[in-house]
């Protein structure tokens, strides 16, 4: 039995074949670019998430870039971001002239709430990342930001449909950025992304920006860009989200076989929090000093896993700096995602889990 990390062609034939009906709508209309489908994906978020603005965009890492834009965030200016993260946090920072000022995680890879302390009088923007799906204690990071007078641009790519105190992850900040790239919990068919405000200046700002400055055909007010989302895909998302809560479901239910199966296993760390409403369940990382050699036995018998990620940002030659990043770095060297998905069969999981307590017997 081959268990592969994430094969999208496993998607079951009842939404197989909803996608494909779509697809035919849209080609039938032949409007592609915009239209009531766009429309139609902005109301549903909003509702879902209970946002006031949702402005769909080309991709998660322009969500970032049109946030940082429509704060006016640019030359001179610091922008405080985790030292674990995908590199477009830190790449949108760099991206409108920026300067990406990195601070530790706390061991769940989350902003270490000490965060404080990278402030200087050139800071005006925090980027929490709520990794792995989990969400970063968004009440004393937006208060402390509040007191600081800096914005709150929230990284939410990995965490839609987590909730804190019942405010979604995204709509804790100035800008809340959304990721759904095929591989998230909520993603298209390719690429896509969102950003969330409650801020009806800001909302107008970012709608501007990625439809190259202009409020209607040929009136431009300001120099934007084009991140337009494909209609297709804003089609397709709406799709989507009519299975995600049942597929919710299931992410949880799988994580908790994980969790009761590997829970008596010395060598190894599971994630914290995961069954909490503050987790989406986006990934199921591992930790254990003896990473590389699991993920080569797994492999060995047929199991595929994902390390997220292998370097720390700070490390990495374009956004050298130094600093203590020690938690990050561990996770770094230590973490191994398990397969997670919707799609995964419980007697996949079983025999992933009997694969792992095999290992780490060997090893005692």
């Amino acid at each position: 039995m081959q268990i592969p990390f994430l094969d999208l062609s496993r998607m079951d034939s009842d939404l197989q074949e909803r996608l494909r009906m779509k697809f035919s709508q849209v080609l039938e209309k032949g409007i592609f670019s915009g239209g009531e489908e766009v429309q139609i994906l902005e109301k549903t978020i909003q509702q879902k998430l209970n946002s006031l603005y949702a402005i769909p965009c080309a991709n998660g890492t322009d969500a970032l870039e049109l946030a940082l834009r429509a704060l006016e965030i640019g030359e001179g200016d610091e922008v405080i971001v985790p030292a674990l993260t995908w590199v477009s946090t830190a790449e949108a920072v760099r991206m409108v002239g920026a300067k990406p000022i990195f601070w530790d995680t706390d061991v769940n890879g989350l902003l270490r709430s000490d965060w404080v302390e990278a402030i200087t009088p050139k800071t005006n923007a925090v980027i929490p990342v709520h990794l792995y799906g989990r969400m970063v204690d968004m009440n004393a990071l937006a208060e402390v930001a509040r007191i600081k007078g800096i914005s709150v641009i929230e990284d939410a790519a990995q965490a839609f449909g987590a909730f804190q105190d019942g405010k979604a992850a995204g709509i804790w900040g100035s800008v809340g950025c959304l990721s759904f790239y095929p591989t998230k919990n909520l993603g298209a068919l390719g690429e896509a992304g969102m950003c969330l405000t409650q801020d009806e200046r800001l909302a107008e700002k970012i709608r501007l920006l990625s439809n190259h400055g202009q409020p209607k055909r040929d009136e431009h007010m300001l120099v934007g860009r084009n991140s337009r989302i494909d209609t297709l895909q804003a089609a397709f998302l709406t799709v989507m989200l009519e299975d995600f809560e049942k597929q919710q479901q299931k992410r949880k239910s799988l994580a908790k076989i994980y969790l009761e199966e590997l829970s008596d296993i010395e060598g190894s760390e599971l994630p914290q929090g995961l069954m909490e409403s503050n987790h989406n369940a986006h990934l199921f990382v591992v930790k254990s000093d003896k990473r590389n050699e699991l993920r080569e036995f797994l492999a060995e018998h047929g199991i595929g896993t994902a390390i997220h990620y292998p370097q720390i940002i700070p490390d990495m030659e374009p956004y050298y700096m130094e600093g203590d990043f020690s938690n990050a770095r561990t996770l770094a060297n230590q973490g191994l995602s398990l397969p997670l998905n919707p799609w995964l069969k419980e007697e996949e999981v079983e025999k992933i889990t009997e694969a792992i307590k095999s290992f780490f017997t060997k090893k005692s």
